[in-house]
């Protein structure tokens, strides 16, 4: 069943963008969108808004392997619901996950390209996982503790180091605070300072909400008290859990803009690269057609009611922001109508 849900992005906690910070790219709260952008009913990303340009850096086009740090305490439920996500990206058999499905949606990801011409890979793998349930690092984490904290899981799995085709991505449960979390980001990617870590790898961070702000990082499954008098209400988790499916959209944003974007000289939008907007933050509030405006789009809900507009694995479905896709020159979807 498709249906236009009406979400006003102005007034909305939605995360958008690539804030400055030390250099790291980060989905954080928006400014109230344009005027112009927002009157246009036919807004889905707009080529004459947009200067996305390749910058020469390198995009991840060997097959990729993701480290996955679960810090604090996980329940092996939700680890496998965002497992199940991940490897959801590179499940293109229609018979283990339909059509629109999160493959196709990385299959726009995988659109671009280096200078030789080399595709981002649309090979993605779980290469190893490391759980510190030991908090090593504390309750309380800076963004250059979550460099630590990579480095800890090398030297002590020993985990690898996989510097070609590696990425790693920093988890965080409801307990764990991170410097900025809530007030200005959900997540960033960045990459290891070698002087940290001894290599320079690329990885990303993203929080688990659902205790600290679903109101923020989770929505539109939640939403703050001043939106609850009137407008639209909050949408149903397709999975049933609010803090770990609002997650999954920001682990969706963060790899596609790590696997564009790896080294922060790659793919992006304006000239500072300290401040870059990527093909996430493009997109950022778009999950269907129709979208932009102040509206998310066209989406699906099953019969329970839960919302999603795209498949994965073993019958999995998640709800993904769509990225800019470098040939329409627009923000586009599996789930596309048109």
């Amino acid at each position: 069943m498709w249906l236009l849900f009406l979400v006003l992005l102005s007034s909305s906690p939605l995360l958008h963008g690539a804030a400055v910070y030390r250099n790291q790219q980060n989905f954080r709260i928006p400014a109230k969108i344009p005027g112009d952008v927002a009157e246009s009913k036919k807004f889905e990303g707009s080529s004459e808004l947009v200067n996305l340009r390749y910058h020469m850096g390198p995009v991840l086009s060997s097959p990729i392997n993701i480290y996955i740090v679960w810090y604090g305490n996980w329940t092996a439920t939700h680890q496998l619901l965002i497992k199940d996500f991940i490897l959801s990206i590179s499940a293109t058999n229609h018979r283990v996950a339909p059509s629109p499905s999160v493959a196709e949606w990385w299959r726009t990801v995988s659109l671009y390209t280096d200078q030789t011409g080399a595709n981002i890979s649309r090979s993605v793998a779980i290469a190893g996982e490391y759980t510190d349930a030991s908090y090593s690092h504390g309750v309380s984490l800076t963004r250059l503790s979550i460099q630590q904290v990579i480095e800890n899981a090398v030297r002590s799995k020993p985990f690898a180091v996989d510097h070609k085709n590696g990425i790693y991505l920093v988890l965080t449960s409801t307990d764990v605070a991170v410097q900025d979390f809530c007030r200005a980001v959900c997540g960033f990617h960045y990459f290891t300072f070698p002087s940290m870590v001894g290599y320079t790898l690329p990885y990303a961070w993203v929080g688990n909400s659902g205790k600290q702000c679903p109101e923020v990082c989770a929505y539109p499954f939640a939403v703050p008290e001043y939106m609850s008098g009137g407008g639209p209400g909050k949408l149903k988790p397709p999975n049933g859990d609010v803090g770990i499916d609002g997650m999954i959209s920001v682990i969706g944003h963060e790899l596609a803009e790590l696997s564009s974007n790896p080294l922060v000289n790659a793919w992006y939008a304006g000239e500072d690269p300290t401040a870059p907007t990527e093909i996430g933050d493009l997109c950022e509030g778009l999950y269907g057609t129709g979208g932009g405006g102040g509206y998310i789009g066209q989406v699906m809900t099953d019969r329970g009611g839960r919302t999603y507009n795209m498949n994965g694995r073993r019958g999995r479905k998640f709800l993904v922001q769509w990225v800019w896709n470098p040939t329409l020159k627009a923000c586009s979807g599996p789930n596309a109508l048109d």
